[in-house]
């Protein structure tokens, strides 16, 4: 079977068993979006939903973030971990789209990535879910999954996401991720992979290795 061959049923069965998924944070602009992905960090989707069902009703605008106290939010987003460099990185993010972008979040790559707090995983969030741009997000299940899959050899998520580019059809670029992230919490589990239930296990070279009581 070629790398092509692998690929292609790879993503024929996550298609079959996931469908095309949705994003997992509950946004209905895209700056709630921007800022529910730069909470995100370190933490999971659902705390955020969480916090953000609040936040959003609280801070119903670019601006009433750009205009926020410091220490307001973060004790707003407390829960979220990492909260004052958040809250930080949100008031002047959000300073820069009024200054700058009239309010509006860009599309651009390298405009969102200029933006506090914002790399190129939050940009790729934002312009695939939003704005339909072909974009790949590497986040811990697509980092890990990608390499158990043999898709890549690298570690740094820049360099997975240009990996993944190389062999993943474009067409395919944001239903992989979301797809990936739905395996990487139904079955293939971090600490405790599923891999006698994994419709993957064929072409997954790491489960494979797993199987076999080998250390990957």
């Amino acid at each position: 079977m070629t790398k092509k061959e692998k690929i292609d049923q790879i993503l024929l069965l996550l298609r079959e068993q996931y469908g095309p998924t949705r994003c997992y944070l509950d946004h209905e602009t895209p700056w709630q979006l921007l800022v529910a992905t730069i909470l995100s960090a370190q933490c999971t989707d659902d705390r955020v939903n969480i916090v953000t069902k609040d936040l959003f009703q609280k801070y119903k605008s670019v601006k009433d973030f750009a205009e926020a106290d410091l220490k307001e939010l973060e004790k707003d987003i407390h829960s979220t971990g990492f909260y004052h460099n958040k809250a930080k990185n949100i008031i002047a993010c959000c300073q820069k789209l009024l200054a700058e972008h009239n309010g509006e979040v860009p599309s651009d790559l390298e405009a969102l990535t200029s933006l506090a707090g914002v790399g190129r995983k939050t940009a790729n969030v934002v312009r695939g879910n939003w704005y339909g741009i072909p974009s790949i997000v590497v986040d811990t299940h697509v980092k890990r999954l990608s390499n158990l899959l043999g898709l890549t050899k690298n570690q740094d998520p820049v360099k997975i996401e240009f990996d993944l580019m190389k062999i993943i059809p474009e067409d395919k670029w944001i239903d992989i991720n979301t797809q990936l992230i739905a395996h990487g919490r139904k079955i293939c589990i971090a600490r405790r992979p599923k891999c006698n239930e994994c419709f993957l296990l064929t072409y997954c070279t790491g489960g494979q290795k797993l199987q076999k009581g080998k250390i990957i």
